[in-house]
C-alpha cells in the first residue's frame, strides 16, 4: 500500500494485535510502565490505547531522541506532558543525556511500594515494563541504560517482535516489548508524520509522496532551515513539488534527458530529516 497525496495511512501487522494482549497479560508482573515518545512527535507518537491500558500503573514518560528535536518545543512539551504529575525526561541514548535521571523518577513513582519492602527488610529489584510504538527506541534505550547489548535494537520498525526480560545491575529489570501502533489513525497528519520519522515501514509506502508531505510541513514550522540546507527559499506561492524540483536541481539530481531523479531526492530528504541533518525539527 503507498501512501499518495490523499491517503490515510492505516499499517496494523497482526503482530501488534498479538504484542498489545501480551502487553496486558504481563501487566501484573511489573511495578512501572516507562512509556517512550518520539521527541520530535510527542503528541503523534502516543499510542493512545495506551493511556487506558496503564491506568492503574505508576507511569514515567521518556521522550527519546531528544537531540534531534526542536529545544524551545521540547520543554514547552515537558511541562504538557507532566501536567498529570508523572515524571517527563528528554533522552537521548547516544550522548546519554538524562539517563541518569531515570532511577530517582522511578523510585520517585514508588517510593510508598519501596517503603513497605524496606520495612519488612525486603530488596527487591524493581520490574518495568518498557513501551512504545515502532522505531521510537526502546531496545536502544535498555542497551544504553544496561550498557549491554541485550535488546535487539536496529533503526528500523518491527524489530523485536516478542517480549524479552533484561536485568541491569541499577535495580531494575525492564520487559522489552514489541512496538505497537493503533489500528487507524483518526487524524491523517499523524500518520503522515509517523511515516516521517520511520516509524511505519518505508516498504509500504509512497516515498515521493512521503517526502512532500514532509517539506510542507518544514516549509510551515522551519522554512529557514530548509534554505540553509538546500540554499533554496521556500516561495509563498509555490507548491510543495515545485520546491522538491528545485531542490533535487540543486543537489544534481537529475537523470539523462534532463528529468530529475525523485526516487533519490525522496530518499535523500527523508534521510537527512532522520538524521537530524536539516536541524533540529519538531513536528507536533
Amino acid at each position: 500500500m503507498g501512501l499518495g497525496m490523499d491517503e490515510n495511512i492505516v499499517w496494523y501487522p497482526g503482530h501488534m494485535a498479538k504484542a498489545k494482549r501480551k502487553m496486558i497479560e504481563c501487566l501484573s508482573l511489573v511495578d512501572i510502565v516507562i512509556e517512550l515518545l518520539d521527541a520530535r512527535l510527542p503528541l503523534s507518537s502516543r499510542n493512545p490505547d495506551f493511556l487506558n491500558i496503564f491506568a492503574n500503573k505508576p507511569c514515567i514518560t521518556l521522550l527519546t531522541k531528544s537531540s534531534l528535536a526542536d529545544d524551545n518545543a521540547t520543554d514547552r512539551w515537558v511541562k504538557i506532558l507532566s501536567a498529570d504529575g508523572r515524571a517527563v525526561i528528554p533522552i537521548d541514548c547516544k550522548t546519554k543525556k538524562n539517563i541518569n535521571k531515570i532511577m530517582p523518577a522511578v523510585r520517585e513513582q514508588l517510593k510508598e511500594k519501596l517503603a513497605r519492602y524496606e520495612q519488612k527488610g525486603m530488596n527487591k529489584i524493581i520490574r518495568a515494563m518498557v513501551v512504545g510504538i515502532t522505531n521510537v527506541g526502546k531496545s536502544t534505550f535498555i542497551n544504553t541504560f544496561t550498557c549491554t547489548r541485550k535488546a535487539k535494537a536496529e533503526d528500523r520498525p518491527g524489530v523485536t517482535r516478542s517480549n524479552q526480560w533484561i536485568l541491569s545491575d541499577k535495580g531494575i529489570e525492564f520487559l522489552d516489548t514489541p512496538g505497537v501502533l493503533w489500528h487507524k489513525f483518526d487524524d491523517r497528519q499523524t500518520g503522515v508524520k509517523l511515516a516521517c520519522t520511520g516509524a511505519i515501514r518505508d516498504q509500504v509506502l509512497d516515498m515521493t509522496g512521503l517526502s512532500l508531505e514532509l517539506l510542507e510541513l518544514l516549509r510551515n514550522g522551519y522554512p529557514h532551515l530548509l534554505t540553509e540546507r538546500y540554499k533554496t527559499e521556500p516561495l509563498p506561492d509555490e507548491s510543495a513539488y515545485d520546491l522538491f524540483e528545485r531542490i533535487a536541481k540543486k543537489r544534481g539530481f537529475i537523470r539523462s534527458g534532463g528529468v530529475i531523479d525523485e526516487d533519490r531526492c525522496a530518499s535523500i530528504l527523508l534521510d537527512e530529516f532522520r538524521a537530524g541533518k536539516i536541524g533540529k525539527i519538531t513536528l507536533d
